[in-house]
């Protein structure tokens, strides 16, 4: 279904507006981020929203203007003081004075008399910027605005400030926005009477309108009503599309399988342990989803080493009973081959036939796994996103198991799902997810949690110390490898940076390269492929006793030989992001210790950061710390995997919103399934207008 006509104004290219050239279009382009060779639109540029509001209402006087606040002053210009020839970095200075006291305006870099223009002795102006002091006298260093008398009204007493980028100034930036205002068009309201009226809000035109070009200063507040709306009509757009998803992953015919118990008897049989009370109970969540002719769309949430992978196995195993087919899918090819290396012993024991696949391997290897998987005598398949491409056919695909989920966004997960009719998909994440994020993110999922840890995992020792105790960390290292232990050693960066001042990954494995010869490894982002299984190949063996590593061993790397792990600048790093690392050891029957080495001095948060990773090791009660110490789109590394951001919510404020907009998009999407009739069409210029459009081809009709 098209786009609503009315909505066309919005989606118009900021060129049209007046003064927006092809330079400037191109910078507008790049700073909101529109695809490759289009240009921004007006809906961008309305929907970024202002930092904060400039209030220029005082105009008390010079005598009582305050140093270091904003000021409007009407000025009678007496004298410019003119800098002397030759000497070009002392300022023009523009003498002047009120009822109340005199001041100076100050140019620096002035050239081509516009500030003689624009102050002529003798006349008077009104002057707006920020007071300050040079001696005993009052200045302002560039004005913000200068305007004649008549032109009062020009000036802007209440004005928001933006985010800008290199080369975009706030001027021009709100000429922009103010001519974007002018173009938006008549809605229909989404938002149900009793929800808006219980809240005050405005209406969406309005909303932008009080925050953009705002009368009084709370107009423009973070938590105003203009803003509060549009932070709940982006949560609400957000909460519609998982809906929406949920729906058609639900409706999508699965198919209720019936098992006979055969291979995961033999499969419980082979593993090595007992299962956990908690893996069993998320054991029979999973068989009733298959059972179910419904499709199954399931978050399995489990911190690092409760066993995620062994609740995976059974699902795979009880699909193999019915005929039918499994993908496993890993985000990296590190993580693809080392779930390999776990899973085939056992699958072997239990009479399932599994395989790799990856982008690397032998032409001849590769066609021998896409013949099994095309003819079903492969049940299991292991592989990147790479199983997912066009020469990869499965002969009957029933479940998906996708492992660490906040790498693949909504729509790949219908992507996914697509390989196979009726496929049911279950997801694995090490990164305990609290409640919000699971409604932001996963809105369209079940959830099963296994919070205890399998029998025989040690505990972890955690300690922190400055770096400047790297000398005596070094000389406890050697006498622990002597004893035969492996450790691995995390820096922030690969390289030395000249902003940041980071010991990198490549110069720390030189200083340890130099004390520990031939027994020091490195692995980092940038390496290929084969040098990275290389090094960890030659440390998973023992070969190499140390592995200095960037991030790239977060998830999912597993030698229980490895019992000490130190994480140089701790202070640098996310709480999840710290915990996921610690759980890095642990894993063998020896004890285990985590040092986090940091900079002096400490900020208040690194310290509660690094307090919170010593005192616990409970990864929920981590991700709960690290919301509240860091906000939202980091907890999930958001930043840099592309996960819904938000452009208008600020989760740490407007949080309390996204639970009424869960509510009510089930409430919308129960009454009115194909967002039909005048209801439904409002609905859907929500969904045009916060980019969630993709779902509306999902929609059920009826």
């Amino acid at each position: 279904m098209p786009r609503p006509e009315s909505l066309t104004p919005l989606f118009r290219s900021v060129s049209a507006i007046k003064g927006v050239g092809d330079q400037l279009g191109a910078l507008l382009a790049r700073f909101f981020g529109a695809p490759e060779g289009q240009q921004a639109i007006m809906l961008d540029v309305l929907m970024h929203m202002p930092s904060g509001v400039i209030d220029r209402r005082q105009q008390h006087g010079v005598a009582y203007a305050p140093v270091g606040s904003i000021a409007t002053l009407r000025l009678h210009i007496d004298e410019h003081i003119v800098p002397p020839r030759g000497n070009a970095r002392a300022p023009l200075r523009v003498l002047a004075h009120d009822e109340t006291g005199e001041i100076s305006l100050t140019f620096f870099g002035a050239r081509g008399g516009w500030v003689e223009r624009s102050l002529p002795v003798g006349e008077v102006r009104f002057v707006s910027g920020e007071i300050g002091f040079f001696g005993k006298s009052r200045q302002m260093t560039h004005p913000d605005y200068i305007v004649a008398e008549d032109k009062l009204d020009t000036l802007p007493f209440v004005e928001p400030v933006y985010p800008l980028t290199h080369g975009l100034s706030s001027k021009v930036l709100r000429k922009v926005i103010a001519q974007a205002l002018d173009a938006i068009p008549i809605m229909p309201e989404w938002i149900a009477s009793f929800r808006k009226d219980m809240l005050g809000w405005p209406g969406f035109a309005e909303a932008l309108r009080a925050v953009h070009a705002p009368e009084r200063p709370s107009q423009g507040d973070i938590v105003s009503p203009a803003r509060m709306r549009l932070a709940y009509d982006e949560y609400l757009a957000g909460q519609l599309a998982l809906g929406i998803v949920r729906s058609t992953m639900k409706r999508t015919r699965g198919i209720a399988r019936r098992f006979n118990g055969q291979l995961t008897e033999r499969v419980k049989e082979a593993l090595p342990f007992a299962l956990t009370a908690g893996q069993i109970e998320a054991i029979a969540e999973v068989m009733a989803d298959l059972e179910s002719p419904d499709r199954m769309a399931r978050l399995l949430q489990g911190d690092v080493g409760s066993g995620k992978t062994m609740v995976a196995l059974m699902a795979m195993a009880a699909m193999a009973e019915t005929g039918a087919q499994s993908a496993l899918m890993a985000p990296t090819e590190l993580l693809a081959a080392q779930h390999f290396r776990t899973l085939e012993p056992l699958c072997e024991k239990a009479g399932l036939s599994i395989v790799l696949l990856t982008g690397k391997m032998r032409a001849s290897e590769r066609r021998a796994a896409l013949d099994g998987l095309e003819s079903g005598s492969v049940q299991i398949a292991v592989g990147t996103h790479a199983l997912f491409q066009g020469d990869v056919r499965f002969h009957q695909l029933g479940l998906t198991v996708v492992d660490e989920q906040h790498r693949f966004g909504v729509h790949q997960r219908l992507a996914l799902s697509d390989k196979g009719r009726g496929t049911d998909l279950l997801v694995m994440t090490a990164t305990p997810i609290p409640r919000t994020l699971v409604l932001t993110h996963f809105g369209d999922m079940d959830v099963s949690v296994l919070r205890e840890k399998p029998a025989g995992r040690q505990p972890i020792d955690t300690a922190v110390l400055p770096i400047s105790h790297y000398d005596r960390v070094v000389e406890r290292l050697r006498s622990r490898l002597a004893e035969g232990a492996q450790a691995y050693w995390v820096c922030p960066l690969v390289e030395e940076s000249e902003t940041i001042d980071v010991v990198a990954a490549q110069d720390r494995f030189a200083e340890l390269q130099k004390v520990f010869p031939g027994v020091v490894e490195l692995v980092h982002g940038r390496m290929s492929q084969a040098e990275k299984q290389r090094a960890m190949a030659r440390f998973q063996s023992g070969e190499a006793q140390i592995l200095v590593a960037t991030t790239v061993i977060e998830v999912g790397v597993d030698v229980p030989n490895a019992t000490i792990i130190i994480i140089e600048h701790a202070e640098r790093f996310g709480l999840a992001q710290l915990h996921q690392l610690r759980g890095r050891v642990g894993r063998g029957s020896a004890r285990s210790a985590c040092l986090l080495l940091h900079t002096e001095p400490l900020g208040e948060t690194a310290k509660a950061r690094l307090e919170a990773i010593r005192t616990t090791d409970d990864g929920f009660e981590i991700a709960e710390k690290d919301m509240e110490l860091r906000g939202h789109g980091d907890v999930l590394g958001t930043r840099q995997s592309g996960m819904p951001g938000y452009r208008i919510a600020v989760p740490d404020v407007h949080r309390h919103l996204l639970e009424f907009a869960h509510e009510d998009a089930r409430a919308i999407l129960d009454r009115n399934p194909g967002l039909e009739g005048p209801q439904g069409e409002a609905v859907r210029a929500l969904l045009y207008l916060f980019r969630k459009d993709l779902a509306i081809p999902l929609l059920k009709a009826g």
